[in-house]
């Protein structure tokens, strides 16, 4: 996996220890200077953060993006100085005047690291736990890209070989998502992932005996991880040969993750402020960072003190990493000689395009059956499944309910798993009853790059993977959550099971695209304008949710403006609209016959479908008001969940048929019309809406 040597012993010299010095000078400045920031465990982590990236992974500073790289996530996002101080002495883009720079307007180094704004940040963090997730999620895309590309070689010797790096901290651990994927990550014996844990035993309010008191490493061996503990130096600094030593070791364990379990001491060195919760979230002061320079042999009086001893040697990362980059390439050509068609197929992955002729494999419904949109989902994913290998996903735990078995043959599921369907390159991902670090992994595989991902839940637990869900749209990530049982129409199992907020909601998160397809045509186009978006074609991608009915909705013939968000279904009859019906999901077939009746007492009536309002909202002015016109102003807007979106669409003399209030447990049908989902409800509020038009 890497071409580093597999030897234990560490070469480190005084240049190596006065760069891990000068990393925790420049964190202590760096949060001095701007007067807020996280200065402790930047200090306390930079032998660890140093011995990573000097000495461990494999990468090409010059080519933060180059696919054979090992991957590093800080979990621990607050201490972003661990990671800004490694890309300044390595050379991957970042400056001294960047660290002066920390947390101000328009800098590269602001206060939590993001993805896309600074070279070789791999992940957003900051929300703890997050970067677990995402690392595991890494773990599992390498292991899918390897069986893609590679997968009769033997272990260690593919181009498509590499590790995943994390540190976390002890509020990650703490946070349920890093539980979640933790166990996954045991489960899957994931052996290309390498977590360490920063034990400094200090978090917000104190010491963590305030909260926690669990044997945290015989957690990780429940889950199944192999597990080792590095032990201070005899001064309390954390050991770079015992770190190293480990590292090694956990290298070599290939059928487990790995954890690392680092006792240390937070703000080491620093006389007064080391061990202290304070110098967790807080600037040191100038005495107290006086005093360490002191301790660490550096100029008091001198800020930003970078020698040109240590930026050249540290820099000398770049001439190791050519060296790398050189070897990898030589392993890929070698691989592309022998395997020309996963080459070639290689090469499309890595363009962000999709095969030839693809979209003809879509299916198309039949007009006038009644299929559930979840349905409908589930027979596109398969026939794209056929002719996109890239694409897969699976779960949590409701496949069946979902439709998100792209193949029931083949499970992703390590060596050793009983089941008949596992394959270590499945397709199927069982991401179990774990939707919010399913969320977080999902931006991990999409992260890691050269997959296509989704995953399934129903809609009403995407409360669960909100956090994850909005940094999804924070990186602009390509990832399509599918949440089927979208309303009150799910029925029996009642108000804790039938969404009523979240479509509003989800629409809230600035950059996420939600559809709500009407019925299986609009939902095959839905997934083809995803899998479209999906690719460079688009620039900045963004994630998608889809919300799919567990009941069977009226088909429509199929009409390519679906894919703009909005557009007219049924057009009035009888002369210009005096009336538009809005309405998505499975109310657009209450609309539909509430039309015939308003079109029957001689109204004319449009009905517009939209799927996606987002998508409708990208569309030029006058796009919209063909759909929309501004001089109709009588207009009903239908869905089943809290009106909040459409107030903006009716306007004043219009009217919203919505769920103000939780539902209750009963046959979708009988809630539908107790709650007053009915053509006649439409039609009732179509009349207010006229006369207050008219007045």
């Amino acid at each position: 996996m890497s071409t580093k040597p597999t030897t234990t012993d560490l070469e480190w010299t005084e240049l190596d220890q006065r760069a891990v010095d000068t990393a925790r000078i420049l964190a202590a400045d760096a949060v001095q200077k701007v007067g807020n920031g996280h200065p402790g465990t930047a200090m306390s982590l930079a032998p660890a953060a140093y011995t990573l990236f000097q000495k461990v992974m494999r990468h090409d500073p010059a080519d933060p993006e180059w696919v054979g790289r090992d991957r590093f996530v800080l979990s621990a996002g607050h201490s972003s100085l661990t990671l800004y101080t490694q890309l300044y002495l390595g050379g991957f883009g970042l400056e001294l005047d960047d660290l002066k720079a920390f947390r101000t307007w328009g800098s590269k180094t602001p206060g939590h690291p993001e993805y896309g704004h600074t070279a070789a940040v791999e992940t957003t963090t900051g929300p703890l736990g997050q970067g677990v997730a995402n690392a595991v999620g890494m773990a599992m895309a390498a292991r899918y890209e390897r069986g893609l590309f590679d997968p009769e070689a033997a272990p260690g010797t593919s181009p498509f070989d590499h590790r995943i790096y994390a540190i976390a901290g002890d509020g990650c651990l703490q946070e349920g998502i890093s539980a979640e994927a933790s166990s996954l990550a045991g489960h899957q014996k994931l052996g290309n992932l390498i977590l360490l844990w920063d034990d400094n035993h200090i978090s917000i309010e104190g010491d963590t005996e305030t909260a926690v008191s669990e044997d945290t490493m015989k957690r990780y061996e429940a889950y199944g991880w192999h597990v080792q503990r590095v032990e201070p130096k005899s001064n309390g600094d954390l050991d770079p040969a015992a770190l190293y030593a480990a590292v090694r070791a956990a290298e070599a364990e290939t059928e487990r993750p790995s954890f690392i379990a680092m006792r240390s001491i937070i703000a080491w060195p620093a006389p007064n402020a080391q061990n202290t919760e304070a110098s967790h979230g807080s600037a040191l002061g100038d005495e107290e960072i006086a005093a360490t320079k002191r301790v660490l042999g550096f100029d008091p009086e001198q800020t930003f003190e970078v020698s040109d001893e240590v930026i050249a040697h540290t820099r000398a990362l770049g001439d190791r990493g050519r060296e790398d980059r050189a070897a990898w390439e030589k392993s890929l050509a070698e691989w592309r000689t022998a395997n020309p068609e996963r080459a070639a197929e290689f090469d499309r992955i890595q363009a962000n395009e999709l095969p030839a002729g693809w979209e003809e494999k879509l299916p198309v419904f039949e007009p006038g059956k009644g299929v559930a949109t979840r349905a409908a989902s589930g027979k596109v994913l398969q026939a794209l499944g056929a002719v996109i290998p890239e694409l897969w996903g699976g779960s949590a735990d409701l496949a069946g309910s979902n439709n998100t078995t792209i193949d029931k043959t083949s499970s992703f599921l390590p060596e050793g798993n009983p089941l008949p369907e596992a394959d270590k390159y499945g397709r199927t991902i069982h991401f179990g009853i774990r939707e919010h670090s399913m969320a977080a992994e999902m931006n991990g595989i999409a992260l890691h790059g050269n997959t296509r991902i989704y995953g399934g839940t129903f809609l009403v637990f995407s409360d669960y993977m909100r956090n994850a869900v909005r940094l999804s749209a924070l990186m602009h990530l390509p990832v399509t959550y599918v949440w089927t049982h979208d309303s009150i129409g799910l029925g029996e199992d009642g108000p804790t099971h039938q969404p009523v907020e979240h479509l509003a909601s989800l629409r809230a998160i600035p950059g996420l695209n939600v559809v709500r397809p009407a019925d299986a045509n609009e939902t095959a186009i839905a997934w083809r304008e995803i899998m479209k978006r999906h690719t460079k074609v688009f620039g900045k991608g963004a994630p998608h949710g889809l919300a799919l009915t567990r009941q069977g909705v009226p088909t429509y013939a199929p009409n390519e403006d679906a894919a703009k968000g909005g557009y007219v279904l049924f057009e009035a009859e009888g002369g210009a609209a005096e009336l538009v019906l809005i309405a998505t999901g499975s109310e657009v077939h209450l609309a539909v016959e509430a039309r015939e009746q308003l079109q029957a007492a001689g109204v004319p009536t449009r009905v517009v479908s939209m799927p996606s309002v987002e998508w409708f909202e990208e569309q030029d002015q006058a796009y919209k008001d063909s759909v929309l016109p501004p001089s109709v102003k009588a207009r009903v807007a239908v869905e089943a969940g809290i009106g909040l979106t459409w107030h903006r669409y009716v306007g004043d003399a219009g009217r919203i048929v919505s769920l103000e209030h939780f539902g209750a447990s009963a046959d979708a049908k009988v809630l539908f019309r107790e709650f007053g989902f009915t053509p006649e409800a439409v039609v009732a509020a179509a009349r207010e809406s006229l006369d207050a038009a008219a007045r």
